[in-house]
C-alpha cells in the first residue's frame, strides 16, 4: 500500500502517514480512483490540535480490521482543515443537513463526483450511550451505497441545491442598526461567569472586538468584563499567558488545551481595545516566545497532549507551574505558517506595540511581515501555507489576502515604513475586479503585480466598473474574490461556494478584506475602497445584526464605517516624547507615527493622508483629521488631547 501522506506539507497529514488506512491527500486523483472502482469517498476533516481528531486516529484510523474495511469499500481522503479552508468550508455547509453539532474530526461520506449524502464528526470504536460505532456508520454507509443508490443519489441533488442558495448574496439594507446587535449579545451573556451562553463556551474573540468598536458603552462594558472574567480564569495559562481554544465548562473550566494563533492574535487586539497591558503583555509574549518559529514567522498552533512523567497527557503539561515545565519537553508546535494567520498576529503586534510603546512587540511583527513577502509571494501569487522551505499547493484564500493586508497596513502605521502599506494594497487590490458578478470576470484570477499595485492600477477594474454602472443593478456584485480562484478540485465539480460568509472564532475573507480596504480609503482617499467596503456591509449586515455571535468582524466593520473616522499622523524623529505619547492614547480609526521623509515617501506612494504631513520648525507635529478635513498642526499633548477630546 502506498503512503502518500508521508512527505506531505501538513503535520496533520504526516501525524496519519503510518495509518493501515489507505489515505490519499486532497486532490482530483482520490476521485478518479472512486469513480474508477465505483465506491464513495470518506472526506476525514480535521487539524493537527485538534484534541478529538487525535482519538479518532488512536482509537479507529489505527484499527487494522477497521482500516482494511475501509480500504476495501471506499476510497479515504484525509484533508487538513487550516490548509484547505474552501473545502472544509464546502464540506462543513453540507453536513450540516445531515448532523448538528459540527466540528472536527469531521467525517463527510461523499459521491466520486464529490457531493455529500451523509456526515457525521467523531465516532467511538464501540457503540456507546446511543451513538453507533465508527464500523457501524461505514457498514450503513456502504449499505446505502449498494442497494439504495438511487435515493442517495438524489438527496445529494437537493443539499448540492440548498448550499448553492445558501450561499447566494443577497441585497440587504444600506444602513444596519449596531444597537439590536449589542442588545442580543448583552441578553446571551453569562452574568455569573462571563462570555456568551453556556458549556462549551469559545472566546469569541471577533465579538468582543466589535463591541469595543462599537462605541455603544454596554457594549464596551459587556466586552471589557467578559476580557476579564476569562483572563482571570483557566482559559488562560497563568504560566505562559496565552489563551486556550474553549473551555468545556461554564465557569471556564477544563478547557481543551490547544492553543491556536488567531486566538490569541485577536484577543491581543481585544487587550489594546479595552486598554489591558497587562494581559497584553501576557498574550504578546506567548506569541513572541513560544509561537514565533526562528524563521519569523507564527506556527499556526500548539498542541493539548504531550508526554508529561512517562505518560501520554491530555492539558498535563499545562497544569504545571513554570519550574515543573521547565524539566519537561513542551507540546508540539503545529509549524505550518499561515499567511491569513500570521496577518492577524502582525496586526495584532503592531497596534499592541504602538499603543503600549512596546518597540519589541512591533519588531516580531516586522519579522512575520518580512517572512511572509520574502517566502510567501512567489511569482507573483501569494502561497497560502508553508512549512519550513516546503510550500503547499492549497491555493490562497480570500482570507490569506485580506488578513495579510491588514497586518500588513497596521505594521505599516506603527512602522513608519510605507513599503509593508504598498504590499498590503497590493494584496486587497489584487482581490478587485475579479469578484462574483463584477463586469470582469477573467477566468484564473490576476496575479499579484507589486508593481502594478505600487502604481494604483490593482484597483483599476473595480473602479471603473463603478464609473460605468448602471443606476439599477438588480444582482449585487461582490467586489472581492480570491486571484488564484477557488479550489481547482470543488470548482471542476461545481462545488465551489460563490462567497463563503461564514465566521465565528475568526473573520471571513470577505470582512477581512473589506476592513482592510476601508483603512486603505482612510490612507488614500481612493473612493472604490470605501465602496467595496461597504458593499460587503451591504450584503451581510442584516445577517450579522441578527446573528452577531457568529458574525463578528463583519459587525466590526460595519461599526468602523459607522462611525467618525479620525485620522492622526504624528511627524518626529523619536518615538518617545509627551506629544507621541499622547498619539498612543488616542482611540483614532488609523494612526501613523512617520518622520519627516517617511511621511514624504507615503505621500509619493499614493497614501494622500500624508501629503504636506511636516514637523513645524523642527519640532514633533500632530495632525488630526476627521474625514480627511484636518485641524491646524499642533505642537503639545495637551493641545492633540483637547482637539481630540480624549
Amino acid at each position: 500500500m502506498p503512503n502518500r501522506l508521508a512527505d506531505a506539507v501538513s503535520p496533520y497529514l504526516r501525524g496519519h502517514a503510518d495509518n493501515p488506512v489507505d489515505w490519499w491527500p486532497w486532490g482530483a486523483d482520490a476521485f478518479e480512483e472512486a469513480a474508477r472502482r465505483d465506491v464513495p469517498v470518506l472526506v476525514s476533516i480535521g487539524y493537527a490540535t485538534c484534541h478529538w481528531c487525535h482519538v479518532m486516529a488512536r482509537e479507529s484510523f489505527s484499527d487494522e480490521a477497521l482500516a482494511s474495511y475501509l480500504n476495501a469499500h471506499f476510497v479515504s481522503v484525509k484533508v487538513d482543515r487550516e490548509e484547505h479552508p474552501d473545502v472544509d468550508a464546502t464540506y462543513m455547509a453540507a453536513a450540516g443537513a445531515f448532523t448538528g453539532g459540527l466540528g472536527w474530526p469531521l467525517n463527510v461520506f461523499v459521491t466520486p463526483k464529490g457531493r455529500a449524502f451523509f456526515a457525521g464528526t467523531y465516532s467511538p470504536p464501540l457503540p456507546l450511550r446511543g451513538h453507533p460505532s465508527f464500523r457501524q456508520v461505514l457498514e450503513a454507509v456502504q449499505d446505502a451505497w449498494a442497494n439504495r443508490r438511487g435515493q442517495l443519489e438524489a438527496s445529494t441533488d437537493a443539499v448540492t441545491e440548498a448550499l448553492a442558495a445558501a450561499a447566494a448574496p443577497q441585497v440587504g439594507a444600506a444602513v444596519v442598526e449596531l444597537r439590536p446587535a449589542v442588545e442580543r449579545l448583552l441578553a446571551q451573556e453569562d452574568a455569573l461567569y462571563g462570555g456568551f451562553g453556556s458549556a462549551p463556551k469559545f472566546p469569541s474573540a471577533p465579538v468582543l472586538n466589535f463591541l469595543l468598536a462599537s462605541g455603544d458603552s454596554d457594549g464596551v462594558g459587556l466586552a471589557r468584563r467578559t476580557l476579564q472574567r476569562m483572563s482571570a480564569s483557566p482559559l488562560r495559562d497563568a504560566v505562559e499567558g496565552g489563551f486556550f481554544r474553549y473551555s468545556t465548562m461554564r465557569d471556564w473550566s477544563e478547557p481543551h488545551y490547544e492553543r491556536m494563533l488567531y486566538d490569541n492574535a485577536l484577543l491581543l487586539d481585544a487587550c489594546v481595545g479595552a486598554g489591558d497591558e497587562e494581559v497584553a503583555a501576557g498574550v504578546a509574549g506567548f506569541l513572541i516566545d513560544v509561537m514565533q518559529l526562528p524563521s519569523g514567522g507564527f506556527a499556526s498552533a500548539q498542541d493539548s497532549e504531550s508526554d508529561v512523567d512517562g505518560s501520554w497527557s491530555e492539558g498535563g503539561y499545562y497544569r504545571l507551574d513554570a519550574d515543573a515545565r521547565a524539566r519537561l519537553v513542551p507540546p508540539r508546535l503545529d509549524e505550518k505558517v499561515l499567511s491569513g494567520w500570521n496577518g492577524l498576529a502582525i496586526a495584532a503586534l503592531a497596534r499592541a506595540g504602538f499603543r503600549f510603546a512596546r518597540e519589541e512587540w512591533v519588531s516580531a511583527g516586522r519579522r512575520a511581515a518580512d517572512h511572509l513577502l520574502d517566502r510567501h509571494l512567489v511569482g507573483g501569487r501569494l502561497v497560502r501555507v508553508s512549512l519550513g522551505e516546503r510550500m503547499s499547493d492549497a491555493v490562497a484564500t480570500l482570507e490569506d489576502h485580506g488578513m495579510l493586508a491588514g497586518g500588513l497596513l497596521q505594521l505599516a502605521l506603527a512602522t513608519g515604513e510605507p513599503r509593508y502599506a504598498e504590499a498590503g494594497r497590493g494584496l486587497i487590490d489584487a482581490t478587485l475586479g475579479t469578484g462574483v458578478g463584477s463586469r470582469d470576470e477573467r477566468p484564473g484570477g490576476r496575479s499579484l503585480d507589486p508593481q502594478s499595485a505600487v502604481a494604483g492600477r490593482g484597483g483599476a477594474v473595480y473602479r471603473a466598473s463603478l464609473e460605468t454602472a448602471p443606476a439599477s443593478n438588480p444582482a449585487p456584485v461582490i467586489p472581492f474574490a480570491a486571484p488564484g480562484g477557488a479550489d481547482p478540485v470543488l470548482a471542476a465539480q461545481g462545488l465551489a461556494l460563490a462567497v463563503d460568509p461564514s465566521e465565528g472564532a475568526y473573520p471571513s475573507g470577505l470582512s477581512a478584506c473589506a476592513l482592510a480596504a476601508h483603512t486603505l480609503f482612510l490612507l488614500s482617499g481612493e473612493q472604490h475602497y470605501r465602496v467595496a467596503a461597504e458593499t460587503v456591509a451591504t450584503l451581510l449586515g442584516e445577517r450579522a445584526a441578527e446573528h452577531p455571535i457568529a458574525f463578528g468582524g463583519t459587525l466590526e466593520l460595519l461599526a468602523r464605517l459607522a462611525g467618525d473616522a479620525v485620522q492622526l499622523v504624528v511627524v518626529s524623529d523619536a518615538p518617545a516624547g509627551e506629544l507621541v505619547a499622547a498619539a498612543r492614547s488616542i482611540p483614532a480609526s488609523v494612526t501613523a507615527l512617520v518622520s519627516q521623509p517617511q511621511a514624504s515617501a507615503f505621500a509619493a506612494a499614493g497614501f494622500e493622508l500624508f501629503a504636506g504631513r511636516a514637523s513645524v520648525d523642527g519640532q514633533p507635529t500632530a495632525y488630526l483629521c476627521r474625514d480627511f478635513v484636518c485641524r491646524l498642526p499642533v505642537m503639545s499633548a495637551d493641545a492633540l488631547l483637547g482637539a481630540s477630546g480624549v
